[in-house]
C-alpha cells in the first residue's frame, strides 16, 4: 500500500482511482466491508482503490471537548489498512487550515485534482468542507460536474445486530467486554507500548509483570484483570494482564498495564510489545493483605491458562 501524507506528494499521472472518505479508527468490521467494496469495484473499474483519512480525529480540532480516546493510533490505522488490499492511502493533515476549506475546494483539489477519482463511496450521514456544509447531495452534484460517481455505503451490522461502529467498540471497552469488543473489531483489542520499569512488587509477589509505558498506542479497557497475549518480536506468550491502579497498594499510577507472561522469564525491559485481550476475567479489587492477594493472583493465572486453552 502507497502512503501520501498530501495531496503533493501525488503525482500528476495518479489514478483514476476510486476513494472513500473517513475517520476509520480502528479500522473495524464495518470499515474492512466498506473498503472490501471498494477494493472489489476498483479492480472492476481497472482504477486504483484509494483510502482518504486524517491524521487525528477533527474533533480535536474543531470541538476538542468532545474528542473521544483514539482506538488505534496513525501508525496503528496504517498497518491495518495494509491489510484490507487497498492500493494507497492519503493522509490529510486536519488542522485549522483543513477545517476552513470550503467544500467545493476539497472537492476539486483532493477529490479531481490529486486523486483523480471516477467513484467515490460514502455513508449517508457524510459531510465535508467548512463548517461540515457539504453533504451527499452537495457532493453528487459536485461528481456530476467533475466526472466522478458517488455511491451510498449501507451501515455494517454485526452478528448481534448491532450496528458496527467506532464509538459502540469504545463503550464495549470502557466496560471491559473485550470479547464483544473483539466482534465488532474482527480481531482481538490490543495496545502497542514499550515496556518500562515499574515498582517490581509481581516480581515480589512471584509473579513478574510487563509494565507499558503510559504513551501505549491503543485504547486501554476497564480496569481488571485479563487473559490475553503478550507478543515480543513476533513470538505470542500467554499472559494474564492487569489494567488499572492496583488498590491494594497506594501511589499507583492510573491505567497501568501490567501483563504477566505465563510460565516463562522473559527480559523486556524498553522492548516494543503488543498486549492483545481475549478476555475479561474480574474486575480490580482491593485486598486486605500479601497473602490474599497472591492467592488471588494464582487463580487468576488458572483462570487465564483455561481461557487461552494452555495446559498445566
Amino acid at each position: 500500500m502507497r502512503v501520501f501524507h498530501s495531496e503533493a506528494e501525488i503525482g500528476p499521472d495518479f489514478g483514476p482511482s476510486a476513494v472513500t472518505i473517513g475517520k476509520f479508527d480502528g479500522v473495524h468490521s464495518g470499515h474492512r466491508a466498506v473498503i472490501d467494496r471498494l477494493v472489489t469495484a476498483a479492480k472492476d473499474d481497472g482504477v486504483v482503490s484509494v483510502v482518504v483519512t486524517f491524521d487525528r480525529n477533527p474533533l480535536e480540532v474543531v470541538a476538542p471537548e468532545r474528542c473521544p480516546d483514539a482506538l488505534s493510533s496513525l501508525d496503528q490505522k496504517l498497518e491495518l489498512l495494509a491489510g484490507t488490499g487497498v492500493d494507497a492511502t492519503l493522509v490529510v493533515r486536519f488542522d485549522e487550515a483543513f477545517a476552513a476549506v470550503p467544500a467545493d475546494r476539497f472537492v476539486t483539489e483532493y477529490l479531481v485534482k490529486a486523486l483523480r477519482a471516477r467513484r467515490v463511496f460514502v455513508g449517508s450521514d457524510f459531510r465535508f468542507g467548512s463548517g461540515n456544509a457539504g453533504d451527499v447531495a452537495q457532493l453528487r452534484a459536485l461528481g456530476e460536474a467533475h466526472g466522478f460517481t458517488v455511491e451510498l455505503i449501507d451501515d455494517v451490522v454485526g452478528t448481534a445486530g448491532e450496528r458496527v461502529s467506532s464509538t459502540r467498540i469504545r463503550q464495549l471497552l470502557a466496560a471491559g467486554e473485550v470479547e464483544q469488543a473483539e466482534r465488532l473489531l474482527g480481531r482481538a483489542p490490543m495496545l502497542r507500548g514499550l515496556v518500562v520499569h515499574g515498582a517490581k512488587r509481581g516480581r515480589e509477589l512471584g509473579f513478574p509483570t510487563a509494565n507499558l509505558s503510559p504513551q501505549s498506542e491503543g485504547l486501554i479497557p476497564a480496569d481488571g484483570i485479563y487473559a490475553g497475549w503478550l507478543i515480543d518480536q513476533g513470538v505470542r506468550h500467554p499472559a494474564a494482564i492487569s489494567v488499572g491502579n492496583n488498590p491494594t497498594f497506594e501511589g499507583v499510577p492510573q491505567k497501568q498495564v501490567e501483563a504477566h507472561v505465563i510460565d516463562e522469564t522473559i527480559d523486556l525491559y524498553d522492548h516494543e510489545v503488543e498486549v492483545v485481550f481475549v478476555a475479561r476475567i474480574r474486575g480490580m479489587t482491593a485486598f486486605t493483605g500479601i497473602p490474599a492477594l497472591i492467592e488471588q493472583i494464582a487463580d487468576d493465572v488458572r483462570v487465564a491458562r483455561r481461557l487461552l486453552g494452555i495446559a498445566g
